[in-house]
C-alpha cells in the first residue's frame, strides 16, 4: 500500500474538535420476538478513536452495528451519531457489512461510481475522492479490473475506498478482515489508523484478536451485554496473570498432565496446546514454573525452556468467557480408527510440484513433506498458490508436472480407496445451503462411508461440537458464517480421515469456538492423522509443529514456529511514543513500510542494527521532530512479523504473488 500524493481528504470535525462524541449508545436494546440479542448496553467512542467491539459468534455485535448504520430501529434506548439519532444520521455513517456488498460484474471505478452516486456526491468530487482512496490503498492500477475478479484483501479494500467516497463522519465495519491474508490485513490497518488520525471515527468488530490490539479502547460483549471496557494493556492488567511458555519433549502428554490440575482458581488457570510449546497462564508464574517442572519430573518429561510474558488479549477473551460459563461441552469424539500405527510414514509428499494456468504458472516446484501425526501449516498471501496446491494434492487438480504422494500411493491419486481416507474443508463453504443441518451431514457421511451403525453417533457430536444441538432441522444457508465453518469441519471428519486438508477452516470463527477447533485437530494428530492447513491467522498458525511460507507459488521457508522465528535476522523495537501515526509516517517515509506497524500507542519497528543501535536510531529520529519517547524496549517477533517480512524479501526477488 502507498500513500496517496494528492492533497489528503479531511473528515468534518464535531462541535468540540477532537473532544467530540462521536457515537453515543444509550441503554440499547433489540428484540427479535422472544430472543435478546443486545440488552441495555452503553458505550462511547470519541472522534478520530477506533473502538474494537468483540465478543462470541451470536453476541449482539452485528445488530448493534446494523442499529447504527441506520439499517434497522433499536427496541428500546439511543444510538447516536455526533448527537443525532442513527437513522437520520445515515448520511454521515459509512457502513461494510461481514458479506461482500458491492457488484461483482461492475469494475472498480464503476463501483466507485455506482455508490457516489447512490449517495448523492457531486461527479467531480467522485473522481477525485475515488482516485485519493484507490492511490492511498494501492488500486488505483486495478480501476478497469471487474469486482468479482479480485482478490479478497482487493475486495475489502475496494468496499472501503467506496464507503469513504461520501466522507462519512463514522465508519462501522463489520470484521472487514475476515479472510484477508496478513499482508494485506497489516495494509488495511495501516489505512485505518491514517484515516482515523485525520479525525474519522471507526467502530470495528473482528475475530482476530491481533487486529484488536491496534484499537484505542476495546469493549467484550457477551450474550447482548458489554461485560469489560478499556485499553488493550487494561484489559490484560485486569486479567491478574502472567503467560509461561513451556517447551516440553511430549507436548499431548504434558497437556493432559497440567490440564489436570488447571483451573480458574488454581495456580495454573489454563493450558493451551501449540505446535511446538504449551501456553500456561498462571496468577503467580514463580509458583506454576516450580509446579510445571516438578510434574514434568514426576511424569519423566523434559522440559527444556520456560519463558515468561504478558497474557495476550485472547487469553483475556477465552478467561472472561470462561468466567460466565461459555467453556466448550461438547460430546468426547466418538473415535474408532487409530491411525498412530503409521506415524514416521509418509502421508502427504510433493517433488517439483508444479501447475500452469496457460502461460501463468501458479506453483513453481514445490517440494515437500509431511507425515502422519504431524500438523503442518501452508501459509501466503492471497494469490500465492497455496489452494492450487492444496487441491493437486489431495488428487482434485492435475499436476502440470512433478510428482505426488498421498496416503502411502503414487499414481492415480483419485482411487476410491485413497478418497476414503482423505478429508478435504475448502476455503469456501462445502455444504448445501438449501438442504438441513442434517441432511447435510447424512449427505457427507454416506459420501464419505461412514458405517451405517456410526452415522447416528457421529452427526450427534458434530450437532454438539457446533453447539447445534436440537437445531439440526435448521436450514444450513440461515447459520452464521462461524457456525457454518463448524459444521463443515465436523462433516469432513466424521470418517475419521488417516490424512486431512483444511483451507482456512476457521475462518470468521470466534476465539473461543477457534480453540475448540484446534483442541481437536490435535486430538486427530495424536491419533495418527496427517493434517496440512491454511490460515490467515498467524497466531493459529502457532498451533502447527511445522510451517511452509509460500509466495509467487513457490515454497520460500519452512520450519519450526519457533525455528522460522530464531532464524530471522534484525531485531524487532516496540516504542510508546505520544504521536504513533505522525511516527508512524515519519519512519516510513526514509526506510521499508513493512519495517514499522503501529499497534494503538504502540510502534513495531525491525531493525537490522544491534538492539541499543536501533533505538538510539530510532530515538533520535523521532525526538528531533518533536515526538517524545515514552518507552522503548526489545520484544520477540510475531509470526505475523516473520512472515511480512519473508514475504517482503521474496518479493525484493521476484517471487511475487498473481495480484501482484
Amino acid at each position: 500500500m502507498t500513500t496517496a500524493t494528492s492533497t489528503p481528504l479531511t473528515f468534518r470535525s464535531g462541535s468540540n474538535g477532537s473532544e467530540a462524541t462521536a457515537i453515543r449508545i444509550t441503554g440499547l436494546w433489540k428484540r427479535y420476538g422472544p430472543l435478546e440479542a443486545v440488552r441495555g448496553i452503553s458505550f462511547e467512542v470519541g472522534q478520530g478513536q477506533i473502538f474494537g467491539l468483540i465478543g462470541p459468534d451470536g453476541a449482539g455485535k452485528t445488530s448493534t452495528f446494523q442499529i447504527l448504520a441506520g439499517v434497522m430501529e433499536a427496541s428500546a434506548g439511543s444510538a447516536e451519531i455526533f448527537g443525532r439519532p442513527a437513522r437520520e444520521a445515515r448520511s454521515q455513517t459509512g457502513y461494510l457489512s461481514q458479506a461482500f456488498s458491492l457488484y461483482p460484474d461492475l469494475t472498480v471505478s464503476e463501483n466507485i461510481r455506482y455508490v457516489g452516486d447512490l449517495r448523492r456526491v457531486a461527479s467531480d468530487d467522485i473522481v477525485k475522492r475515488g482516485l485519493h482512496y484507490l492511490q492511498m490503498f494501492d488500486m488505483d492500477r486495478f480501476s478497469n479490473r471487474l469486482a468479482g475478479q479480485l482478490s479478497g484483501g482487493m475486495k475489502q479494500k475496494l468496499s472501503l475506498a467506496c464507503a469513504l467516497v461520501p466522507q462519512p463522519r463514522v465508519l462501522v465495519l463489520d470484521e472487514p478482515t475476515t479472510g484477508v491474508d496478513p499482508v494485506s490485513r497489516r495494509e488495511f490497518w495501516d489505512a485505518l489508523a491514517h484515516l482515523a488520525a485525520d479525525g474519522l471515527s471507526i467502530l470495528i468488530s473482528t475475530p482476530y484478536l491481533d487486529e484488536a490490539e491496534r484499537c484505542n479502547r476495546i469493549a467484550l460483549i457477551h450474550k447482548g451485554e458489554i461485560r469489560q471496557i478499556g485499553t488493550s494493556a487494561e484489559l490484560r492488567e485486569s486479567l491478574g496473570a502472567k503467560r509461561l511458555e513451556v517447551r516440553v519433549d511430549d507436548l499431548s502428554k504434558a497437556e493432559r498432565l497440567l490440564s489436570e490440575v488447571s483451573g480458574p482458581q488454581q495456580d495454573i488457570m489454563d493450558v493451551e496446546r501449540f505446535g511446538d510449546r504449551l501456553d500456561v497462564l498462571a496468577h503467580d508464574p514463580g509458583k506454576a514454573r516450580r509446579l510445571v517442572a516438578d510434574l514434568s519430573s514426576k511424569a519423566g518429561l523434559q522440559v527444556s525452556d520456560v519463558r515468561i510474558d504478558e497474557p495476550t488479549l485472547e487469553n483475556v477473551f477465552v478467561a472472561s468467557l470462561r468466567a460466565l460459563g461459555e467453556d466448550s461441552k461438547e460430546l468426547p469424539f466418538p473415535g474408532r480408527h487409530d491411525h498412530s500405527n503409521l506415524r514416521g510414514q509418509t502421508a502427504i509428499g510433493a517433488d517439483n510440484l508444479t501447475k500452469q494456468f496457460g502461460a501463468f504458472t501458479a506453483v513453481k516446484n514445490v517440494t515437500l513433506e509431511i507425515r502422519y501425526g504431524e500438523i503442518y501449516g501452508l501459509l501466503g498471501a492471497n494469490g500465492a498458490g497455496k489452494t492450487t496446491t492444496i487441491r493437486m494434492l489431495c488428487g482434485l487438480l492435475e499436476a502440470t508436472s512433478g510428482g505426488m504422494r498421498l496416503a502411502g500411493k503414487q499414481g492415480n491419486l483419485r482411487s476410491q480407496s485413497i478418497r476414503q481416507q482423505i478429508g478435504y474443508m475448502s476455503q469456501k463453504f462445502s455444504l448445501y445451503n438449501d438442504m438441513t443441518i442434517r441432511e447435510n451431514l447424512s449427505f457427507f457421511a454416506g459420501v464419505y462411508g461412514v458405517p451405517e451403525k456410526e452415522r447416528d453417533e457421529k452427526i450427534r457430536w458434530v450437532l454438539s461440537f457446533s453447539g447445534l444441538g436440537g437445531k439440526e432441522d435448521q436450514i444450513t444457508g440461515s447459520l452464521p458464517g462461524g457456525w457454518k465453518q463448524r459444521v463443515a469441519f465436523g462433516a469432513a471428519i466424521m470418517h475419521e480421515p488417516s490424512v486431512l486438508f483444511l483451507d482456512e477452516p476457521t475462518s470468521g470463527v470466534d476465539p473461543l469456538a477457534r480453540r475448540a477447533f484446534w483442541v481437536m485437530i490435535n486430538r486427530l494428530a495424536d491419533a495418527g492423522t496427517a493434517i496440512l492447513v491454511t490460515t490467515h491467522y498467524l497466531e493459529e498458525s502457532e498451533q502447527c509443529n511445522r510451517l511452509g511460507f509460500m509466495a509467487g507459488g513457490e515454497l520460500v521457508a519452512e520450519g519450526t514456529p519457533s525455528g522460522i522465528k530464531s532464524a530471522q535476522t534484525g531485531h524487532l523495537l516496540e516504542f510508546i511514543v505520544d504521536q504513533p501515526q505522525r511516527a508512524a509516517d515519519l519512519l516510513k517515509s526514509d526506510s521499508e513500510r513493512w519495517r514499522v506497524s503501529r499497534f494503538g500507542d504502540r510502534l513495531h519497528v525491525v531493525t537490522d542494527e544491534d538492539v541499543e543501535a536501533g533505538q538510539r536510531t530510532t530515538t533520535e529520529k523521532l525526538e528531533s521532530n518533536g515526538i517524545r519517547i515514552i518507552s522503548a524496549r526489545e520484544e520477540p517477533f510475531s509470526l505475523e512479523d516473520v512472515f511480512i517480512n519473508v514475504i517482503e524479501k521474496a518479493r525484493q526477488q521476484g517471487k511475487v504473488t498473481a495480484e501482484e
